[in-house]
């Protein structure tokens, strides 16, 4: 005989299969991987290097990144124009990391560093975007259930290791900065956005050994061949280049300086004009709250400026993966591992 309770579990049970049964299998997937979110604390890690045209290079970089389990590759992407290679990395966060260990993505990401330079020199670099050393910026960003404390951690512990142990002057920004010194400060120091050769192109490293700013970790001088990294924490930001069809560099930095949000443009994003390729020149954005402001409201600025300027704009695209989709490449990862 079925009691209450009893009865009340298999009218449950019935409803749940009947919901399931109803749903598509993505919408079956995006519920466990939101059940899933809940429990976990992630940490990504963006890795920019200034290399994309030596492949031995980037196959020794790529060997050190996948030296630790626990570490999920997750996208590439490269630009021979450019010049310049961006890795996604995705870790769980252990509950109470030492400096000393960090886990294993403060491991892969050290190692990856110590490959680019040992691979890469900087003086015999050149491409049409902006770099401070062989590894120009290094990023961790919380996923899911993650603190920006936590990332910040992590952020702060990779630049003492690069510091001491590469001996590479190092700064810190965002959360992992005890003033929360933001990337572009430290970057308009150092004259990032100026180029300094023929053509919008950067060549070799800045000239001088001597810093403008005293480094947070490592030494206060610089080899011309490595130059200096920047590691830092913050929420997470969308990367969206859109390009316009013109040679007029002057008139693509006045819509780059139009669209942003230090120009009077769209608040929380960041612009810059870089040439690329012969008859094109991107606007490079950085979108530092994409959910409030994304990459529909910046293609439509852009498109709208550049009707202004009589320019040809084609659609931007992203150089990485949302986060959702982040986690959820991580979360598929480790189910084919499992199995």
């Amino acid at each position: 005989m079925c009691g209450p309770r009893n009865i009340v579990t298999a009218a449950h049970r019935f409803v749940i299969i009947v919901i399931i049964q109803s749903l598509s299998l993505p919408a079956v997937f995006e519920i466990l991987v939101n059940k899933e979110m809940l429990k976990l604390t992630l940490a990504c890690c963006k890795i920019y290097i200034s290399e994309s045209r030596n492949g031995a290079a980037l196959e020794s970089i790529e060997r050190a990144a996948k030296i630790c389990h626990g570490v999920a590759f997750l996208n590439k992407f490269v630009d021979k124009t450019y010049n310049r290679v961006g890795y996604t990395l995705v870790s769980e966060l252990a509950p109470n990391p030492s400096p000393d260990s960090g886990g294993p993505l403060r491991k892969s990401v050290v190692s990856m560093v110590k490959a680019a330079f040992e691979a890469i020199n900087l003086e015999s670099h050149c491409g049409t975007h902006p770099r401070l050393g062989v590894v120009d910026h290094i990023c961790f960003h919380p996923l899911a259930q993650a603190s920006l404390d936590q990332v910040a951690f992590l952020a702060k512990s990779v630049a003492a290791e690069i510091g001491s142990s590469i001996q590479v002057p190092t700064f810190l920004y965002g959360a992992a900065n005890q003033e929360g010194r933001t990337l572009d400060l430290i970057r308009r120091e150092f004259g990032y956005f100026k180029p300094n050769s023929e053509g919008n192109q950067w060549v070799g490293g800045s000239g001088s050994e001597t810093l403008p700013l005293i480094p947070d970790e490592g030494p206060s001088r610089a080899d011309q061949a490595k130059g200096v990294v920047v590691v830092g924490a913050t929420r997470w930001v969308d990367n969206y280049n859109v390009p316009i069809f013109s040679t007029d560099i002057a008139a693509v930095r006045r819509i780059a300086r139009r669209v942003s949000g230090r120009g009077g443009g769209l608040q929380s994003v960041q612009a810059m004009a870089l040439a690329h390729g012969e008859d094109v020149i991107e606007v490079a954005c950085n979108l530092l709250k994409p959910n409030r402001v994304g990459s529909d409201k910046v293609q439509l600025e852009v498109e709208r400026l550049g009707q202004e300027e009589g320019a040809n704009v084609g659609m931007g695209y992203f150089t990485d993966s949302s986060q959702q989709n982040i986690i959820e490449n991580y979360l598929k990862l480790n189910s084919l591992k499992e199995l």
